[in-house]
């Protein structure tokens, strides 16, 4: 297994993060206690939950997969210092979470305070900001003016985040959190928390963890370049693109059990003609070179300069498997030579 700074963290993470978001819904703790056995025995030491988990979100769904790894942890406490354990605190929008309320100083401590029950531990390595509090271009909201910057006050989000800063501070000094990250933001998100932190001499964040994929790859260059020079590592989220890069989905299909067979909080939005095209490509790619299409969408995610851990998730103990060992072995030139030929003719498709 091979590792990466976590930013300016000081801590290593290897290059797969374990993605924990369906258990609770489509797999049970059984299946949980396999995977986590199975990623520590590969050498994985980092793990990703929240406490919006398990997908799709749901009020019965809430904090269900912090509860299984809890329950884990709990029956194998010896082993609590084995991994990089992260977790989220919801933004808002959610009405069974806090009212649907926004992140503020008061509702980091009792989020922490909730998770630290649910996965029974003392300490939460990475703390994360699941989404900022302002409207940001993730989510299919990256196309020109679909939301409106303009119109957001920035001095009234600074003074959000500063109120967010001095409570994940207080929280670290108190060894409830070691560090802390965002998700879903943006460069300037990215860099009005590492200037206040350094004004106020508070904790920066040490990583972001945002959706990027062969299909979705708007972070490059603009972000990633950002996160390399203020050391603050960057984290994909479904390299798979819900899965999509697999072939699963083409022509239609839903497998029984899949996650496009669920709701979706934000609707199927990946589901284009245009993305269908560009992961027929993919295959096509896949084929001609002899390698598995899910081998081929991590690989690439994971030769991607700047990319610090990748954040994969299974729902069976078989593609888990199959996705750790898509890291083993880079992309030959020729392979990648054939992706990007793909991705130059499809670099935004939903």
């Amino acid at each position: 297994m091979k590792f990466s700074p976590l930013g300016s963290s000081g801590l290593s993470v290897s290059r797969i993060c374990l993605g924990t978001m369906t258990w609770g819904t489509q797999n049970n703790q059984s299946d949980a206690d396999e995977q986590i056995q199975y990623a520590l025995s590969e050498g994985i030491n980092f793990l990703d939950t929240a406490e919006m988990y398990s997908v799709p979100p749901t009020e019965e769904s809430y904090g269900k997969t912090e509860t299984i790894i809890g329950n884990w942890i709990e029956r194998n406490p010896g082993r609590r210092q084995e991994f990089i354990l992260a977790t989220k605190i919801a933004g808002p929008g959610l009405p069974y979470v806090r009212n649907a309320s926004p992140i503020t100083g008061k509702t980091i401590v009792e989020a922490i305070d909730a998770s630290l029950a649910r996965l029974k531990t003392d300490y939460i390595d990475l703390y994360q900001l699941h989404w900022p509090n302002r409207t940001s271009p993730h989510f299919a909201k990256h196309h020109p003016n679909q939301i409106n910057f303009s119109q957001v006050d920035g001095t009234k989000e600074s003074e959000g985040m500063l109120d967010i800063l001095i409570a994940l501070d207080k929280c670290i000094k108190e060894g409830k959190i070691r560090h802390f990250g965002l998700s879903d933001d943006t460069p300037w998100g990215v860099n009005e928390f590492v200037r206040l932190s350094e004004i106020h001499n508070l904790a920066k964040p040490v990583s972001i963890q945002n959706e990027f994929s062969l299909l979705h790859a708007k972070d490059w260059p603009y972000l990633i370049e950002n996160c390399i020079h203020q050391d603050v590592a960057y984290l994909p989220w479904s390299p798979l693109a819900t899965g999509s890069l697999t072939g699963k989905y083409v022509g239609g299909a839903r497998p029984e059990g899949s996650r496009w067979s669920f709701a979706q909080r934000h609707g199927l939005f990946r589901d284009t003609e245009l993305a269908e095209q560009a992961v027929i490509a993919y295959l096509e790619v896949a084929k001609k070179h002899g390698i598995s299409p899910a081998t081929l969408a991590l690989a690439w995610c994971d030769q991607v300069d700047g990319v610090t851990s990748t954040i994969i998730g299974a729902t069976s103990l078989a593609q888990l498997k199959e996705n750790i060992a898509a890291f083993k072995e880079p992309l030959p030139d020729a392979v990648m030579l054939d992706v990007m030929a793909v991705y130059k003719q499809y670099p935004m498709p939903f």
